[in-house]
């Protein structure tokens, strides 16, 4: 199999010595493109440790192709060399799994249809991975030109249609003469006509990093980029909207959303993906429709100048709060990097941030970004970001940055290996708290024993992740300024640069910029 990938030059191939890292940059290519990647593996372990990859494109709907090579059936259960049962390996985590049999060059005609069929299923509504089971018997060798000649035949894939139009009229009327706030999230391709429909109904426009309304090229001043602090103010108590429109997923902040849950606003959810977020189970309605095509079509004016421009002072309040608050600052903190990062990576660029506490950084204290920003956020997990990030790289050919902690560095540390010669631009920013940074924002943090709460918790590793970079052969460079941060962002990459902070320190520096905040709108009479 990987002879006969390697044989046709239409075909992009890149060799890990990781699995775990070779899906997760599979999982990349599938997160830029659209398109999936194919990984593929020996049989055995080496097949499980596609899993975690293989679950995130599963939640997070990336196509993706995952072929694991088998033993023929005679050697299952006799003990030979990695044999395991790997029959539906990835459970209902799957579009469409298919076992081929042992490879027979006599139903070789049939090998095209079984992978126009998974192409198919990686592709439709929703879209995910699909996972073939390959069995091969020995010799392990033949010749590639043994294939049979390609057809024309279409591959049946499933678009977004356009909207219905009873939808449309019924969002109409919900919006008529009423205040609302949209909200955007992954799923919106086009930023531009969400912003444009915010200024036409004169809502304001609470956006998750990854909308890519708050680009810097699509820069509006509905936009509210730090309603995590301005709702944690009892003003917006009397700001409760009347209708949510949301295209897309959610935003990261709990406090957010747990403001728009509350609201008991009429909730709307227009989505190109069949999932529905919506744990605390407050969405009316959700559409399955193409977002900028059911955007154009939301009639209305705006409703009335006292609410929009009541957010907008909250806005720019609460937007120079932070800024002062940052300003004070001599030496680099996590809010920092984060707004850093997002200012100063190159137009043209992706910027892949981790689970934990970058996206959320990203989120809450940055007012426009230059990137696209990209995260793994199907199922929330820290593993394999940094692979991801060489995906999209590889997929792109452009500058990509990642934003990650010290744990999910560690976690996918081998995504570092050959990564000096694979001609790849990925700068990855490492903030090393020495562990588990998020936990310290937890109640745990000060009610259990502090010896107790590192242990399970904090779980300090005390590595040297700038002696690990070098030892796969990764320029690196360490950073303790904003000027120093903004020289070696814009330092061709591979390169990893490292920026040491502190968790206690983190705790207290989030506390301050929300109550610069709070403080600039009760001194504004808010």
């Amino acid at each position: 199999m990987a002879l006969a990938l390697i044989a046709r030059k239409e075909i992009n191939l890149h060799v890990f010595l990781d699995e775990r890292s070779a899906a997760f940059a599979a999982l990349g290519v599938g997160l830029q493109h659209g398109m999936p990647a194919v990984v593929l593996s020996t049989s055995g372990t080496a097949a499980v440790e596609f899993h975690p990859a293989v679950v995130e494109a599963h939640e997070a709907r990336i196509p993706m192709l995952v072929c694991t090579a088998d033993r023929p059936p005679e050697l299952h259960g006799v003990g030979a060399p990695q044999s395991i049962d790997q029959q539906h390996l990835y459970g209902s985590s799957v579009r469409l799994f298919v076992d081929s049999g042992v490879a027979d060059d006599t139903e070789m005609n049939e090998w095209r249809l079984m992978a126009q069929r998974a192409l198919a299923a990686s592709r439709a509504i929703p879209a995910g991975p699909v996972h073939l089971n390959l069995a091969f018997r020995e010799p392990l060798i033949a010749s590639p030109n043994s294939l049979p000649v390609s057809t024309d035949a279409a591959i049946p894939l499933t678009e977004i249609g356009m909207p219905n139009s009873q939808d449309v009229a019924w969002v109409n009327e919900l919006c008529a003469r009423r205040h609302g706030v949209i909200v955007a999230g992954r799923g919106v391709r086009q930023p531009a006509s969400i912003v444009a429909l915010a200024e036409r109904l004169g809502w304001p426009l609470i956006a998750d990093p990854r909308s890519g309304c708050r680009r810097s090229e699509v820069s509006s001043p509905v936009l509210v980029p730090h309603a995590d602090a301005i709702v944690r103010h009892e003003s917006v108590k009397l700001l409760k909207p009347e209708v949510i429109l949301r295209f897309g997923e959610p935003p990261t902040s709990k406090v957010v959303n747990g403001w728009l849950a509350a609201s008991g606003a009429n909730y709307v959810v227009v989505s190109p993906s069949d999932a529905l977020h919506d744990p605390d189970r407050v969405v009316e309605r959700q559409f399955l429709a193409d977002i900028e095509a059911f955007a154009s079509l939301i009639e209305g004016e705006p409703s009335g100048p006292d609410w929009l421009s009541r957010w907008q002072q909250m806005s720019t309040l609460a937007s120079d709060a932070i800024q002062t608050a940052l300003d004070e600052s001599q030496t680099l903190n996590e809010p920092l990097v984060a707004r850093v990062v997002g200012e100063y990576l190159p137009q043209g660029s992706s910027l892949m941030v981790s689970s934990s506490m970058p996206i959320r950084d990203l989120e809450w204290f940055s007012p426009t970004i230059v990137p696209e920003v990209l995260a793994n956020r199907g199922a929330n997990g820290i593993d394999g970001v940094v692979s991801t990030a060489l995906g999209v790289a590889l997929a792109t050919g452009a500058t990509v940055g990642a934003l990650v902690g010290d744990i999910a560095f560690l976690h996918d540390a081998n995504a570092l290996l050959g990564l000096a010669r694979r001609g790849v631009d990925l700068r990855v920013v490492v903030v090393d708290n020495d562990g588990g940074g998020i936990f310290s924002f937890l109640p745990q943090a000060t009610q259990i024993d502090p010896d107790v709460f590192e242990t399970l918790y904090g779980t300090p590793h005390g590595a040297d992740l700038l002696g690990i970079a070098t030892a796969y052969g990764v320029k690196t460079v360490q950073c303790v300024t904003k000027s120093e941060l903004i020289t070696a962002l814009a330092s061709r990459g591979p390169i990893v640069i490292y920026v040491r902070t502190s968790r206690i320190d983190n705790v207290e520096i989030h506390d301050r910029l929300n109550r610069a905040v709070t403080d600039a709108l009760s001194h504004a009479g808010l």
